[in-house]
């Protein structure tokens, strides 16, 4: 089963990728949540390409991604679940909640130091929300994240079909939870304590940096909450909101190469947690 799932890994992740992204696209433009200012083709042209440019750079710069590792992880014997003899699906089960907990953390820790921000306020820099703000990352915070995910990989030794669902879910749900789209509040409040909705996340993408500082959770809404960082509702309501960050709040800063630059560009200051500069 590892071997098929290695060999089909790509069409797999595209297939679930084209079909998620459409059907996203579709239901903002069916029931949308806020009402769109910017147009789409100024902000989908440079968020895809930016997705263009990072997949490019993770399929030449890695020459192994988390599930082929996971592979070789099962035939050499690394890692917490090919040493420890557990049951298939617990491994299973345990390696996404372990997987979903590191991303987690991880997002924690790009908002906490001050020089991680610099490439993650890029993602929170788009003007306004919607799917394609969910593929958004600067490149250098996709190979540091990727990196980070090969090292939770190596310590843990998941199932290789574990790794893939994950990776299907990351994806899946940073583009469910970026939608523009309108959930009814009595389904909202329901679903939001099993996955991360859309109104549950686009506080995370507001102005203020409290609000900024809150909600991190992309897949599992658990951890927010067990951690302290859960936040209901905005200040400002969700129609009423402003999305961004206080810098680089101009349409011409929404092109792809001032959205590569932008690390370098201005201090990084009033959204780091608990940092003043």
């Amino acid at each position: 089963m590892n071997e098929a799932v290695a060999a089909h890994e790509p069409t797999i992740r595209l297939v679930f990728f084209l079909g998620i992204l459409t059907a996203m696209a579709l239901w903002e433009v069916a029931k949308p949540r806020r009402k769109r200012e910017i147009s789409r083709r100024l902000r989908w042209t440079n968020n895809l390409g930016i997705v263009i440019a990072n997949t490019a750079i993770l399929r030449l710069g890695f020459p192994i991604i988390p599930v082929g590792l996971a592979l070789v992880a099962d035939e050499r014997g690394w890692g917490l679940f090919n040493i420890v003899d557990v049951p298939a699906w617990l491994a299973f089960t345990l390696s996404v909640l372990a997987l979903d907990l590191a991303i987690y953390l991880q997002h924690v820790m790009f908002h906490a130091v001050p020089a991680l921000w610099r490439l993650h306020r890029m993602h929170h820099a788009d003007l306004e929300f919607d799917v394609t703000t969910g593929l958004r990352f600067h490149p250098v915070e996709v190979i540091l994240s990727m990196g980070i995910r090969l090292a939770v990989v190596m310590v843990l030794g998941p199932p290789a079909a574990a790794v893939l669902a994950f990776e299907i879910l990351l994806n899946a749900t940073s583009m469910f939870n970026h939608s523009n789209v309108r959930i009814r509040v009595g389904v909202d409040r329901v679903l939001r304590w099993f996955v991360v909705t859309p109104d549950m996340h686009r506080i995370h993408h507001s102005i203020h940096p409290s609000e900024t500082n809150s909600n991190f959770g992309f897949n599992l809404p658990w951890w927010d909450r067990l951690l302290g960082s859960y936040r209901a509702q905005p200040r400002d309501g969700h129609e009423g909101m402003t999305i961004g960050i206080e810098q680089f709040r101009t349409r011409r800063d929404l092109w792809l190469d001032r959205m590569l630059v932008q690390p370098w560009r201005g201090p990084a200051s009033g959204y780091p947690i608990n940092r003043d500069t």
